[in-house]
């Protein structure tokens, strides 16, 4: 930025004149421009401006380096321009990592309208169930539920869903609804496949909050499997309801022990690498997306 600023100097001594002129404009005592253009020329190693005249008079090189330098300041004010317009005019690639079901359920079904509306704009979707920081590795922006690990990264709040206990009409019908928590250990439950806060069938009963230790049939990493083998009547499970949200509201599943669900919502967080100077890129998903989150009927605030 020194380089840059020793060149404006140069310009604005030549453009107003003399260095005391181009100092009182641009507010600077003639010394401190007096210096910027010396430190310009050693910088060079070659005389830009003749010493020892009344008016101020370039050399050769001095000639050919004023107009090399006006060019860059043009090339610097149009990229200032530009960027002014980057939100309409966003391109590149947009890498996120985010949940399996949330990607299916929450992004895919807006995927098509933000890619009509930003056609230059590439969006590469990596699925992981579990939250590893990758942003070293490329990533751009996660999306995640519960509870994170301490980093320096900066989160913010998407919205907050709810963990629904729930199973199909028929397998209700057939096996019973359990009246109260303990009676899970008798039916028939599926949850997911590795250790993780989500397989902790948490309940609260005046005020006591507790859980279960649920025995599985089967697990899975990837909630959808779990919701299939609900909706098949096969069984209970736990999910959240960005999964299941629309299943419950066409009855296809039905959610149980609700006497005894948490009122401790689960927070669902954008993460990104820092807040300074954040990309277009990613503003530009920010923003698209926490608009079509307040839709969403799941997102309890």
């Amino acid at each position: 930025m020194d380089n840059y600023k020793q060149m404006l100097a140069f310009i604005w001594a030549y453009e107003h004149g003399s260095l005391s002129a181009a100092a009182r404009i641009h507010d600077m005592t003639p010394s401190a421009m007096s210096k910027m253009i010396s430190r310009l020329e050693n910088r060079l190693k070659v005389r830009l401006i003749q010493r020892g005249t009344r008016q101020l008079t370039l050399t050769e090189e001095g000639q050919l380096y004023l107009e090399s330098a006006r060019k860059v300041v043009i090339a610097m004010a149009e990229a200032d321009s530009l960027a002014e317009h980057f939100p309409e005019q966003v391109s590149g690639s947009l890498r996120i990592k985010t949940m399996p079901t949330f990607a299916r359920h929450q992004i895919l079904p807006w995927l098509p309208e933000f890619i009509e509306k930003f056609p230059n704009l590439q969006v590469e979707i990596k699925i992981e169930s579990r939250y590893v920081d990758e942003f070293e590795k490329g990533i751009d922006l996660a999306i995640y539920g519960g509870k994170l690990p301490d980093s320096s990264r900066v989160t913010t709040r998407l919205g907050t869903s709810e963990w629904i206990t729930c199973a199909a009409p028929e397998y209700l019908n057939k096996y019973g609804v359990p009246k109260e928590p303990k009676d899970l250990l008798n039916h028939r439950c599926f949850h997911f496949s590795y250790m993780n806060d989500w397989n902790l069938w948490e309940y609260e009963h005046k005020g006591d909050r507790f859980s279960l230790p649920i025995k599985p049939l089967a697990s899975f990493s990837q909630g959808d499997f779990l919701r299939d083998l609900a909706l098949d009547g096969q069984g209970i499970v736990r999910l959240a309801d960005y999964n299941v949200s629309k299943d419950v509201q066409n009855g296809k599943l039905i959610p149980i022990l609700s006497d005894y669900k948490i009122r401790e919502l689960e927070p669902i967080y954008l993460i990104y690498p820092n807040r300074k100077f954040l990309s277009p890129r990613i503003k530009t998903f920010m923003n698209f997306w926490m608009e079509k989150v307040k839709l969403n009927p799941w997102n309890v605030k």
